[in-house]
Parts: C-alpha cells; sequence; structure tokens
C-alpha cells in the first residue's frame, strides 16, 4: 500500500482540464492532493506535460465478478489494475457477489462506489452472479444492500421470461414502490438493469435514480425520465454484443432475439433522443461480466459516435460524472486523481485510450 502524504510532488504543465469550458496552464500535486499555488521548497518535483483530466469515471463496471460469479481477490486486483492504468480512477460498481472492501486499503488501485449485490427474480439473471428472491423479499434485500453499499442499490429490472420467450418486467409495480421508498429512507440511491421497454414507466413513476442500458427508451419514456430527472448509463460497448446474444439464442428463443436485434439496431438513435431531451448520460462500461475492463475511452467514443457532443460526452465520464457521484474533480485540496494525455481529448476522444500518464493519490502509478 501506497502512502500519499510521501508522494514526490508534480508538476502538471500544459493544459489542465477544469471543466467544459475552464482550462488552466498548471497544476502541482503536493502530499497526494491538488494545488494551483506553487509549491516553496520542494526538492523532489516531476514535471509531466500533456494534457490533463480528472480521473475518469467508470460508472457501470463489476470488479470481483466474471462470467461465472464471483472471483478470488488476485483476479479482482487485475480487473481494478485494468480500469486504473486505462485512466479509470473512480469506479461504480452495479453489483458484484464479491467483498472488495480491501481495495478501499489500496492508495494505488481505484476508488470504488459500491451498490451491493445485484437483486433479481429467481431465475430470471445470469446465474451466481445475484440475489435470486420473490417479490415479497425485496425490500428485505433492497434494506440489506444499501446497508452494504456505497449509497447505492441494484435490481434487475427485466430479463428474459421463459414462459414468454422474450424480455420481460420483473418486479410488480406495488414491491418496486416500496423497495425505492426503503433505500431512500436508508439514504440509497436505487439503479436497475433494464434492457426492454415495458418495464421503465414503472420504475421512473416509483421514484428510480438512474437505469442502466436503457436500450428500451421509447418517445413516450423519453419525456417521462427527462421530467424526473432519470439518468441513464447507456453501456454501449456492451450493447454492442447483443447480435451475437441474439444469435446464440435464437432457435429457442426467437422473439426474444429478434427483439434484442431491434434494440441493438435504434441504440444510437436511443441515447441522441435522451440527450436531446435533457436526460443525463454518463459513461459506463459493464466490464466484470464478460466485457475486459479498462474499456471507458471506447465508451467515450461510443457516445460521441451516439450525436454527443464530444465536451458533454467527455462530461459524464469526467466532470459530470464526479458531480453526480459526489466525488471532487480537480478542486484545490482535492485528492490528485488524475490522466495527462499527449494530445487534447477535446479534438478527438479516442485519445482517452491511450493515457500518457495515470496520476493515483499523488503517484504516477501508469
Amino acid at each position: 500500500m501506497s502512502d500519499a502524504t510521501t508522494a514526490p510532488a508534480l508538476h502538471v504543465r500544459g493544459r489542465v482540464l477544469l471543466g467544459p469550458d475552464e482550462a488552466v496552464d498548471e497544476l502541482w500535486v503536493v502530499a497526494g492532493r491538488v494545488t494551483y499555488e506553487r509549491p516553496a521548497g520542494v526538492r523532489d518535483l516531476r514535471t509531466v506535460t500533456g494534457w490533463a483530466l480528472p480521473g475518469l469515471v467508470d460508472a457501470h463496471c463489476h470488479v470481483g465478478l466474471d462470467a461465472h460469479g464471483p472471483v478470488d481477490e488476485a483476479t479482482s486486483e487485475k480487473q481494478a489494475v485494468g480500469d486504473r492504468d486505462a485512466g479509470a480512477l473512480l469506479l461504480r460498481d452495479a453489483g458484484s457477489p464479491s467483498d472488495t472492501r480491501w481495495i478501499d486499503d489500496r492508495d494505488d488501485l481505484p476508488k470504488i462506489i459500491r451498490a451491493g449485490r445485484h437483486i433479481a427474480r429467481t431465475r430470471r439473471y445470469i446465474r451466481n452472479f445475484a440475489h435470486e428472491i420473490e417479490p415479497e423479499d425485496l425490500v428485505a434485500y433492497v434494506a440489506r444492500e444499501a446497508r452494504r453499499g456505497d449509497g447505492w442499490v441494484k435490481i434487475v429490472g427485466d430479463w428474459i421470461d421463459r414462459g414468454t420467450g422474450d424480455l420481460g418486467a420483473c418486479w410488480p409495480r406495488g414491491a418496486v414502490e416500496a423497495a425505492i421508498e426503503e433505500a431512500h429512507r436508508l439514504g440509497a440511491r436505487v439503479t436497475a438493469h433494464c434492457f426492454a421497454e415495458d418495464s421503465l414507466r414503472d420504475l421512473v413513476e416509483a421514484g428510480i435514480d438512474c437505469v442502466e442500458h436503457a436500450t428500451g427508451l421509447t418517445e413516450d419514456t423519453v419525456p417521462l425520465f427527462a421530467e424526473r430527472g432519470v439518468a441513464i448509463v447507456p453501456t454501449l460497448v456492451n450493447i454492442a454484443t447483443f447480435p451475437q446474444l441474439a444469435a446464440a439464442g435464437s432457435a429457442k428463443f426467437p422473439r426474444w432475439s429478434a427483439h434484442m436485434e431491434r434494440l441493438h439496431a435504434r441504440r444510437y438513435d436511443t441515447v441522441r433522443a435522451a440527450y436531446d431531451a435533457g436526460i443525463p448520460v454518463y459513461a459506463g462500461t459493464d466490464a466484470g461480466g464478460s466485457l475486459a475492463h479498462g474499456l471507458v475511452g471506447a465508451e467515450v467514443a461510443e457516445l460521441v459516435t451516439a450525436g454527443i457532443p464530444v465536451l458533454d460526452a467527455l462530461s459524464a465520464a469526467t466532470w459530470g460524472a464526479r458531480r453526480w457521484l459526489g466525488r471532487p474533480a480537480l478542486e484545490e485540496g482535492a485528492p490528485a486523481d488524475l490522466v495527462v494525455y499527449e494530445e487534447d481529448p477535446r479534438a478527438d476522444v479516442r485519445v482517452l485510450t491511450a493515457p500518457h500518464r495515470v496520476v493515483l493519490a499523488g503517484h504516477i502509478v501508469a
């Protein structure tokens, strides 16, 4: 474990991007913290030159989880390092069956905001990922994960219903309302996995705070999300896998397969419609199930492909995302978690996939 108090001082020169419309020429890092006052009497001063951003945010990933379920600490560490080396220094872990609290004691690994373990309907999610329960137990399990998490709870809002052979909502309206009310009483926000259309209205009207993926947004539900201020995390690098999933399941579940193909085909239009309506959009990858960690730069590029302006797509993984999650960016005295690039990411967001230097708790770690 590193010690921020022993970190050498750094001088970051070039352009420090403090927000969509604000930049300065330099900052310093002293004792692991950001300062804009030139330090006096510092002997060990290292200079880093380039375009600096706050540490990137992956607002939907899963440290401690792979395609088969929970993983050991060595694998969790490797996942966290993959995110770190890609510049993702703040992770919202949107459901994991593993206890990753030990990562909080490591200054060389990203900060994690946890949502506890997924809560799903019985036999309505990926095996070994979630608590699988029935509606009468939803409030109790939401309360449990609210106490275990870091201010978030994650429920599975829809999944394939083997009876209909298609995606379907997992919870009755009353159960969702009671569960979200309980989470809010305990000071936690609630998010939900949702691919399809028919779970969205009940979740939003019940007071949900965020929806993951949100591929089922339509012209009927987009205004509702905007009115209620419900955020979405589209995970477009994950939605790109829908055609392969659909092909693999087409023989057994043709309705589901065709539905997944339709959701994939309109994915960019869906995200752009959400953005145009004023729905808050944040960058997340869904890494840790079947996807590799370290894809947040690719996700920002996907948001731009969907039609989100470059500065807003950058904000979805930096300034805006940190504000949404209640964490500092590069304010005076903030922890020195930042990423430096050799080129201006405002000119081409693909620069985000190739950090020049990654600084975590004041140390150059990559």
